[in-house]
């Protein structure tokens, strides 16, 4: 049995299926954490969604902020639908319901103590711990999972605030939490959360340093693994270890690749994507 965790998909269905091929996936045995941005952007999000769906509990899925912004469009944020979302397929399917439902009881982060991994959609602020973490995940998933999820997403979108205290709290406090969890790159060293940038590291101001490079990140004992940041690829830079994270979004729906990595020995497996260079 073997655990792999693998990078944005983003509809890119075809390219998923070869990496199964590649890694020889046993359905019967074998565990996929998905990062996350499992839709969207990419040509078969319908295909992808079903698929992982169906993968019972043999797949782990953390959201993704395309994941919640899917979410929040078909519950009333249809403002918010741009030109270049893939999203009318799955919007418009006979399964739409259960496909929706399914997603919105996808967790924000994953522990597994025994494999010793957390896995995330983008960032964690560098004034929690990994207790703190699930427990803020916690309360997010909570509203998702419950009767109050029409008004999440209501009040879901937006920047601020930007930056953690303990006194935040009802829709403030949940929208920082899956800010960091689901859309986070960069961050001033007291832990400002900045969503402008979206460069790979060394192309950002002098004021902005990558979420896990902060010298006072609480989790920096943790392994993380993560995704939503395309240039950020431990499959091409190994020193990503000395930070204890683990970046596997090497940027198919961007022309790159679709890349898993076995927990077990961290082997990293990568097929190249299919889709055209922008």
């Amino acid at each position: 049995m073997s655990t792999y965790a693998i990078g944005d998909i983003q509809g890119c269905y075809s390219e998923l299926q070869n990496l199964l091929d590649k890694i020889n996936f046993d359905d019967k045995n074998d565990l996929l954490w998905f990062v996350g941005d499992l839709v969207n952007r990419g040509p078969e999000s319908l295909k992808t969604l079903r698929f992982v769906k169906a993968l019972g509990v043999n797949a782990v899925t953390v959201l993704g902020n395309h994941d919640l912004h899917l979410l929040a469009i078909a519950n009333g944020q249809e403002q918010f639908m741009r030109k270049v979302d893939t999203l009318h397929n799955i919007l418009t399917a006979p399964d739409r319901d259960e496909l929706l439902s399914w997603l919105r009881q996808c967790p924000l982060l994953h522990h597994d103590s025994d494999l010793g991994f957390t896995l995330i959609h983008a960032g964690l602020p560098p004034q929690w711990d990994l207790e703190q973490a699930i427990a803020y995940a916690t309360e997010v998933e909570t509203i998702l999972s419950g009767n109050n999820y029409i008004d999440y997403f209501d009040n879901m979108y937006g920047n601020q605030p930007d930056s953690w205290s303990e006194d935040l709290t009802g829709w403030d406090r949940l929208r920082f939490f899956t800010n960091c969890f689901t859309r986070m790159r960069y961050c001033t060293a007291d832990g400002h959360l900045e969503f402008k940038e979206k460069g790979a590291p060394g192309t950002q101001p002098d004021s902005l340093t990558p979420w896990y490079a902060l010298s006072n990140r609480k989790t920096i004992n943790n392994k993380i693994i993560f995704g939503h940041w395309a240039t950020v690829s431990f499959a091409k830079d190994k020193n990503f270890k000395q930070y204890n994270v683990y970046p596997i979004d090497t940027g198919c729906l961007w022309s790159g690749e679709l890349t898993a990595m076995r927990l077990e020995d961290e082997k990293l497996f990568s097929v190249p994507s299919q889709q055209p260079k922008i």
